[in-house]
């Protein structure tokens, strides 16, 4: 009987570990719909309300981080369950990074509020709504351990570098055409960088929950296409 308690007891701090998890994802991809709709919406609050709720996914982290630890050092994990914890803990520092990327957004948002609107954020939306899309799914495979779901939204990342390029290369033209966008540009490529690099966090969740379920990486030539570094853009008529 009291074998069979610290087993029951160790499944349930594993579950819980799972639900904490869950929830510090669930955060992270509300306060990416929220940057991206504060936005769209030129609404200052909201973004004001993103800012603010940073602290929330912080302590999160911290709070996963020192159940981890408290789990390594108490359970002595072997095998599937210490790959779990890890990824767990590695995967928590993701989902901070992604909260910071996402405050960012929100902190450019409320001064793109204030300057003339340029161009269109079409391509800002479709980017945000595929980068909750693949957090969502990346979450709910650690919830699962499904390393199938999690092989999928690490091959799921080129259509988010896609719209980045596009976003990037028609930002600059605009620079290009009239130096009075350049303020506002500036602001949206960050932003638009910032959604980038969430998917490209995203990823490295959806690659640490196949290694804990498989024990095994994927390959390190993951599928991408950030042609930034390599645009060329020249002025109209050149």
């Amino acid at each position: 009987m009291p074998t069979e308690h610290i087993v029951r007891s160790y499944d349930e701090e594993l579950r819980r570990l799972r639900d904490m998890a869950a929830r510090m994802g669930g955060l992270a991809e509300r306060q990416v719909a929220d940057a991206t709709r504060a936005l769209v919406r030129r609404d200052t609050s909201l973004a004001a309300e993103v800012v603010q709720r940073d602290v929330q996914i912080d302590q999160l982290e911290r709070e996963i981080e020192a159940f981890c630890v408290r789990l390594l050092a108490l359970r002595q994990p072997m095998a599937a369950d210490l790959r779990v914890i890890v990824a767990a803990m590695k995967l928590s520092n993701d989902l901070e990074r992604i909260g910071d990327y996402a405050a960012n957004a929100a902190k450019r948002a409320i001064v793109l509020a204030s300057l003339p609107s340029i161009g269109s954020l079409n391509g800002f939306e479709r980017m945000a709504h595929l980068v909750q899309e693949n957090l969502k799914a990346a979450m709910d495979a650690f919830v699962n351990n499904d390393a199938e779901a999690a092989e999928r939204v690490w091959a799921a990342d080129e259509p988010v570098d896609a719209i980045y390029n596009g976003i990037f290369r028609e930002l600059l033209t605009f620079m290009m055409e009239d130096p009075r966008n350049i303020t506002a540009a500036t602001h949206m490529l960050f932003i638009a960088k910032n959604l980038e690099r969430i998917g490209d966090h995203t990823t490295n969740i959806a690659e640490r929950i196949h290694y804990a379920v498989r024990g095994d990486s994927l390959p390190e030539d993951r599928p991408k296409a950030d042609e930034s570094a390599y645009a060329v853009v020249r002025p109209a008529g050149g």
